[in-house]
């Protein structure tokens, strides 16, 4: 267990255990997962992705809980529903943001003579 901690009028502390630590590695692995599954990268790389892959997570646990018999927990994360959360919401921004990429031009290209 890590402590971080400032001494000053706000006070404030970070605790960062094995379990966070493991947590964010399982959200890391299930967003890049979700990515190439759904066809479609997020944006900040790696970062986009574990940021999917949490809010995916907590949506399918929390906000809309789906229960899969069977299914494998590793530290409290259901892995399988895990999945299914980080594509749905990798498949949302897609289809939200397909439209404004579709309609940019790109930056350089090369002329035909």
């Amino acid at each position: 267990m890590l402590v971080l901690s400032t001494a000053s009028m706000h006070f404030a502390t970070i605790v960062i255990t094995t379990g966070l630590i493991v947590y964010l590695i399982i959200a890391a692995i299930i967003g890049l997962i979700a990515e190439f599954l759904v066809g479609w990268r997020l944006p900040f790389g790696i970062i986009g992705a574990i940021v999917a892959a949490l809010v995916g997570i907590w949506l399918v646990t929390n906000v809309i809980p789906i229960a899969i018999s069977g299914d494998p927990v590793i530290d409290g994360v259901p892995i399988i529903t895990a999945l299914i959360g980080a594509i749905i919401l990798v498949a949302i921004w897609h289809l939200l943001t397909a439209p404004l990429w579709h309609r940019r031009r790109r930056y350089s290209y090369r002329r035909r003579y």
